[in-house]
């Protein structure tokens, strides 16, 4: 049986288990403590990052590159579309999705949940954020088109990799317009029994949110700004906010892999 490295809110973890799902592929989730993680765990993912699989003696990282390995192994139920022109579509969605529109979702929940700053600096990048929501939502419309999906005529990657986000977009009062086709196409994917299994995930782990908070706080947990994440806070005004996450240990920046060496 595969094992995936799980956590409730991550939408990268959650993209990858929507694929297991829709592809009726067998898996056990695991949620390490990215705190304080295991050998385990590292082996499988020597960035330290959710989420990681583990196939037998193979163990993966990086959401793409899980997905992509998914539907190489296990074609039945595919997750790409025949078509070359839809199947580019849906890597340039789940693309800038997993950069774009991550660093601006990560970057709100570190104002709305961490406390990472408040006040007028706060306020400045929350209405940044906003308008970069709104942004983003357009590019996606345009997209997804009159298409019920952004995978074309069937559900699959380009939609799994968008859901999380647009997710987190409502539950902050930013998601589409309920009657735009980018609205109705949320409400379509979001009654998928795949989806509604990532929602409940990402419910339970809110149950704890207020101890994840406090060890981010403590400095037990900081909280990884790369890539996308950092360039986000940079050009929004917050170097002096990362400056300061890096001193306090509140905040890391990525790592070179690991080396686990097989004996």
């Amino acid at each position: 049986m595969l094992t995936l490295f799980d956590h409730g809110l991550s939408p990268f973890a959650q993209k990858v288990k929507m694929a297991l799902l829709e592809k009726a592929i067998t898996f056990e989730c695991v949620v390490p403590d990215l705190a304080a993680p295991d050998a385990r765990f590292l082996a499988a993912s020597p960035l330290k990052e959710v989420p990681a699989l583990i196939d037998g003696d193979v163990a993966l990282f990086q959401s793409a590159i899980i997905v992509e390995y998914l539907e190489d192994k296990w074609p039945a139920n595919p997750i790409l579309a025949s078509d070359p022109v839809d199947r580019a579509r849906s890597r340039t969605v789940q693309a800038m999705c997993d950069t774009q529109f991550e660093a601006v979702v990560f970057s709100m929940t570190e104002f709305m949940a961490f406390k990472r700053a408040e006040g007028e600096v706060a306020q400045a990048m929350l209405a940044q954020a906003r308008k970069d929501v709104a942004h983003l939502l357009q590019w996606l419309s345009a997209q997804l088109g009159p298409r019920p999906y952004f995978n074309g005529q069937n559900f699959g990657l380009g939609d799994m990799a968008a859901l999380p986000y647009l997710a987190t977009a409502s539950l902050y009062k930013l998601g589409p317009a309920s009657d735009s086709l980018l609205g109705q196409w949320f409400e379509r994917c979001r009654q998928r029994p795949s989806f509604q299994r990532c929602q409940a995930d990402a419910k339970a782990e809110l149950a704890g949110f207020k101890e994840s908070v406090a060890r981010v706080q403590s400095g037990q947990w900081p909280r990884q700004y790369r890539d996308h994440r950092l360039d986000w806070f940079i050009r929004s005004g917050g170097t002096e906010i990362v400056t300061a996450g890096l001193k306090a240990g509140t905040i890391r920046l990525s790592c070179l892999p690991q080396i686990h060496t097989q004996g």
